[in-house]
């Protein structure tokens, strides 16, 4: 893949740069923009967060069209580096927030913050997409009523999860790439 891009919004057709090495499986334009074409109405003034945010891709893309703030976390310096550029490149100082961190341990901590949206890509064949989304069930502090979270991972790992608080409400696969969609019902 030579680069990645900004689809639509403020920041549009610039070119991402990508983490260097084979470790990062950035999302693809076409799986992008389906995303965005599902969630689109809910992004502007949300507050969203990248979780193993890689190149910063998905992040990027909702700023673009109007987040109010994204959280971009990774524990990758690398991915942070290229995080770091791409939002030079966009210009998204002021509502972009890069932290170097384990996504584990940041949603183990004290917090503070809620999402409205969270997007979970991790490694792939690790079980991680699980792990995440079992620990955001059990502290659904985290996230705002009516909050979704969307865990992208290969068609191969899906399995129904037994959850508490969050509830599936649809999946959508593309190729190599499943998107399953979470929300926690408001009151």
């Amino acid at each position: 893949m030579a680069g990645i891009r900004v689809i639509t919004g403020t920041a549009k057709g610039r070119r991402l740069a990508m983490v260097p090495g084979k470790g990062s499986r950035p999302i693809g334009d076409r799986v992008k923009e389906s995303l965005f074409n599902i969630i689109g109405i809910f992004i502007q003034d949300s507050r969203f967060l990248d979780l193993f945010a890689g190149t910063g891709s998905v992040g990027i893309e909702a700023l673009s069209r109007g987040a109010a703030a994204c959280i971009f976390l990774d524990n990758n310096s690398q991915a942070i580096k290229t995080i770091e550029a791409n939002i030079e490149l966009t210009g998204f100082y002021d509502r972009g927030f890069i932290i170097l961190r384990d996504a584990f341990e940041f949603l183990r901590g004290e917090g503070g913050d809620t999402f409205d949206i969270v997007y979970v890509a991790p490694p792939q064949y690790l079980q991680l997409w699980k792990k995440t989304l079992l620990i955001l069930d059990n502290s659904p502090q985290w996230l705002n009523p009516d909050a979704w979270v969307i865990a992208q991972m290969h068609p191969d790992e899906y399995e129904q999860l037994e959850l508490v608080h969050l509830e599936e409400f649809d999946k959508r696969r593309y190729g190599n790439t499943l998107l399953v969609f979470y929300e926690l019902p408001g009151e």
